[in-house]
């Protein structure tokens, strides 16, 4: 992997783990409908103007069908999934469940495109999990009536989404620029949430906090985090891309030591070196990545 695509790879994560952290902020006071129309509306409005002064318009309009597939697949359905899932479950249960994204993405890819995962990369993702489960582990409780059923559905539905948006977009965008794909699928995503907004518009009046927390949430972690995201698709393959997700607790636990106060448990530390391990083991950086770096480039080129 080359230096770019990796820190792209780390600033994705660290967007991406700071979206649990807005979530939780926001959901009490918008609800789950209106705070998901907002952050995919206020990320349209964010990638926009760019998108036209490059251009870019002509491009989404031709691959329409194809944008508003991902627009549902990577951003309406998951996006409400996890609000609706944040008013009961807890940023570390939210990171767990949206760490198996990399495992659905394989998953997916081996039932659609037949695609077969070396083993390094295969006991990478195995071990990454593992560290998840260590990292999270004291965070978890499934007892009384905070973690619903339905909850439960909705934040592992949500990585199953992205799992089959990411092969979707290798299917039918591998061709489209990040910017263009990124767009159009926030602007489908906004269509597509728009009548839960006004449905379910907060009756009292909502404050400053949470409002700052659903900007940060839709300009961060939603407009310039897809960009990103879409870029690695294209450039190290879906798979590869989705693996984020395994660096996405170790960041969200740095955010909450930062913001929260926090304090950083034996746990922890030791979850967040196995994740890491596993995740470089699933990218191929350590491992024999030079001889599974040619089949990974003719998987990405279908």
């Amino acid at each position: 992997m080359r230096r770019r695509d990796l820190l792209d790879l780390i600033t994705l994560a660290a967007l991406f783990g700071a979206s649990f952290l807005f979530m939780r902020v926001a959901v009490p006071e918008f609800g789950p409908g209106p705070l998901a129309a907002l952050r995919v509306s206020f990320g349209a409005l964010t990638l926009l103007p760019i998108a036209l002064m490059r251009g870019r318009l002509p491009v989404i309009a031709r691959h329409w069908k194809a944008i508003l597939g991902v627009g549902a697949l990577n951003s309406a359905i998951p996006f409400i999934l996890y609000t609706y899932a944040a008013q009961s479950l807890g940023a570390g249960f939210l990171s767990v469940a949206n760490a198996v994204t990399p495992v659905w993405g394989a998953v997916i890819g081996w039932i659609w495109f037949k695609d077969r995962l070396p083993m390094s990369r295969t006991i990478g993702l195995g071990i990454a999990v593992v560290g998840i489960v260590v990292l999270v582990w004291d965070k978890l409780d499934f007892r009384g009536g905070d973690a619903g059923g339905t909850a439960i559905l909705a934040a592992i539905g949500a990585p199953l989404c992205y799992g089959i948006a990411a092969n979707w977009t290798k299917r039918f965008l591998s061709h489209v620029d990040a910017l263009s794909s990124a767009t159009g699928s926030m602007l489908a995503a906004a269509l597509i949430l728009s009548p839960f907004a006004v449905l379910h518009w907060p009756q009292t009046p909502v404050s400053g906090q949470a409002w700052l927390a659903t900007l940060a949430l839709a300009v961060g972690s939603t407009g310039f985090a897809y960009i990103l995201f879409f870029r690695l698709i294209s450039r190290i393959g879906p798979t590869a891309a989705v693996s984020v997700t395994l660096l996405v607790p170790v960041f969200g636990v740095l955010w909450g030591v930062w913001l929260l106060n926090e304090s950083v448990t034996p746990s922890i530390l030791a979850g967040a070196c196995v994740i890491m391990l596993g995740t470089a083991l699933a990218l191929g950086l350590i491992g024999g990545a030079k001889r599974e770096a040619k089949p990974n480039t003719t998987t990405r080129s279908e």
